[in-house]
């Protein structure tokens, strides 16, 4: 199966499917912190986490604390690349998005969907940041528009958990899972590929874990060090590597994915001003083309098994 001019489940191809057209993702910040940051469960965040808490493309904290604002400022960047008006995802990126009252996250959250252009809204966060009374409100505003929530898992694998001080465990993030989808809600995970001291069998355990649950869209991200974070410390005191090997490991994972799991990213940005390595991962465009290449060279497309195995 091809989608669109792809050889996976695009999210792109996703979007042109559900609302008829492109759709463009702005991040926005909810002016939230992190438990894991401010002590509950611990101090600084996971180790890759820069200081930005992730949220390095939102504009929340630079003057724009309003919704609304965020949202004009983020059309305008989006208008410079492209030509006529667009439709909109509300991404809350920085930092942990359901970490705040209920009723502070309603307003904040029915304040972005109510906007004219927004046509769903997504909220990055941590599964144990998800109480009933959040999941009930992410319900309720489901059924005004689409709501997608992401989470952090990283990798299944508690001794790399550890590592990377994420403070939870896996079954916190299964508890979490059941919730929200029985709320009806779209989930959407993120994996990390090449953490340190996890080898290529065990990353490509977590993507079968998730492709078995399955869940509804996945985020694979090659491991970026960024200034700021713990790991970059880590990284300078005692370099290691940061899967040079990235494209052949992706045709695995894309092959092993069910068909029904939406791919929201293959790469990942970090932003060119905090990333410390891989410097080759900068070149966002060059990367995916490249991988579309291999794709292509060897026959690989999602749910296909005869992608390298070894």
């Amino acid at each position: 199966m091809v989608w669109g001019d792809k050889l996976y489940h695009s999210l792109d191809y996703e979007l042109k499917r559900q609302f008829g057209q492109k759709i463009y993702k702005v991040s926005l910040d909810g002016g939230m912190s992190c438990p894991n940051r401010d002590g509950t469960v611990g101090t600084g965040g996971c180790t890759f986490c820069s200081q930005g808490g992730s949220g390095e493309f939102a504009v929340g904290r630079t003057g724009y604390p309003d919704v609304w604002e965020q949202i004009e400022q983020a059309k305008t960047r989006v208008h410079r690349k492209i030509s006529g008006e667009g439709k909109y995802i509300a991404y809350f990126q920085s930092y942990t998005n359901t970490y705040a009252p209920v009723d502070y996250l309603r307003t904040l959250f029915e304040r972005a969907i109510t906007h004219p252009d927004i046509v769903a809204l997504s909220v990055g966060t941590r599964p144990d940041c998800l109480g009933d009374e959040v999941v009930a409100l992410l319900k309720e505003l489901n059924r005004q528009k689409p709501v997608w929530v992401e989470l952090g898992l990283q990798t299944i694998h508690e001794k790399t958990a550890e590592r990377i001080h994420r403070g939870y465990r896996l079954e916190v993030f299964e508890d979490a899972y059941r919730r929200l989808k029985e709320a009806g809600l779209t989930v959407v995970v993120h994996v990390i590929l090449g953490l340190p001291g996890e080898t290529k069998e065990e990353m490509l355990e977590t993507v079968d874990y998730l492709g078995k649950i399955p869940v509804d869209g996945i985020k694979l991200q090659l491991l970026h060090i960024l200034k700021g974070s713990q790991m970059a410390t880590e990284y300078e005191k005692n370099p290691f590597s940061l899967m040079e090997q990235y494209l052949d490991l992706i045709l695995t994972c894309v092959a092993r994915l069910p068909q029904s799991v939406v791919i929201h990213r293959l790469s990942g940005d970090g932003a060119k001003a905090l990333l410390i390595g891989p410097a080759w991962s900068a070149n966002k465009k060059l990367v995916l083309n490249r991988m579309m290449q291999k794709f292509r060279e060897n026959g690989i497309f999602q749910g296909c098994q005869r992608a390298p195995q070894g």
